[in-house]
């Protein structure tokens, strides 16, 4: 006699589908967004790129290990910044589509927060807002709230990424979205209040600001804790590919790093690679632990 699924499993089964539903729906948001994104971009492109050559050059570059290398020998281009912001735009949505498509039936914890990290490229166009004032003299007040927003979105998809790490290390699902929301309060309060001078911009379209050191030091302490922590996702669940996880988020994040802070064009290529390397990497790893579960 076939034995009839209890009332404990049955609600487990609704709250699987329900989660995986809500989380589906929100990846199609995301595509949705970074489709808007890519159009904005194309069309303010018609306005912005002509006033790039008019620009005087400006003496302050972004500071990043890989920028401080090609610097000596490559001249800023606002161009590229330009086409690199565009390209991390149709990176955030071409790769949303793709984690949709493998992911769609799959119930992968992690790759919730993998989106949320991969979503904030998108967010990297409000640099744009820099070149729009030169054409439609803005107020400073919103070429200030654009940079706090910014600032956010990079601090906020970092720790995305950190949870996701901290998550396959065994931390409680319930504990990671606690985590990530204390994370992002303070990451709303940290740039709510960082003073920012709007007068002062970087070659990349970076409004200079005063915890400059502090972001830098957010970062590295990220890049360290959530590669550790799928190294120990490694050893607490006994699966190897969690170090190829590690791996291709350090790839990741590596790639990051150059697109946000370059401001020529030997930086577009290899930044590019390594990301979607790294993302490739990520998800191929992931799927392959949840497909067997």
């Amino acid at each position: 006699m076939r034995h009839l699924p209890t009332c404990d499993a049955c609600c487990q089964m609704v709250n699987f589908i329900m989660t995986l539903f809500e989380r589906n729906t929100f990846f199609k948001a995301g595509i949705f967004f970074s489709a808007v994104i890519v159009l904005l971009i194309l069309a303010a492109s018609f306005f912005i790129a002509p006033v790039y050559t008019d620009q005087e050059e400006n003496t302050r570059r972004p500071v990043s290990f890989f920028q401080n290398i090609t610097g000596f020998f490559l001249k800023s281009d606002y161009l590229a910044v330009h086409v690199t912001l565009a390209a991390m735009a149709l990176f955030s949505f071409i790769v949303i589509i793709l984690i949709f498509s493998f992911f769609q039936r799959t119930s992968a914890s992690e790759i919730l927060y993998i989106v949320i990290f991969v979503i904030s490229f998108s967010f990297e166009s409000i640099r744009l807002v820099l070149p729009l004032s030169w054409i439609y003299s803005f107020p400073s007040v919103y070429l200030t709230a654009a940079s706090r927003i910014l600032l956010f979105t990079r601090v906020f998809g970092s720790f995305s990424l950190f949870a996701a790490g901290i998550l396959a290390a065994g931390f409680e699902a319930d504990k990671t979205r606690y985590v990530i929301f204390v994370a992002g309060i303070a990451a709303i309060v940290i740039t709510a209040n960082i003073p920012i001078d709007v007068l002062d911009w970087d070659t990349g379209l970076n409004a200079a600001n005063g915890h400059n050191s502090m972001f830098r030091g957010i970062e590295f302490a990220i890049f360290i804790t959530t590669t550790s922590s799928f190294f120990i996702a490694a050893k607490v669940r006994e699966s190897k590919e969690y170090i190829f996880v590690a791996i291709g988020t350090a790839v990741a994040l590596a790639g990051r790093n150059i697109l946000l802070g370059t401001d020529n064009w030997l930086g577009l290529v290899p930044g590019l690679l390594l990301l979607s390397f790294g993302i490739w990497f990520i998800c191929s790893k992931l799927h392959k632990i949840y497909l067997w579960l």
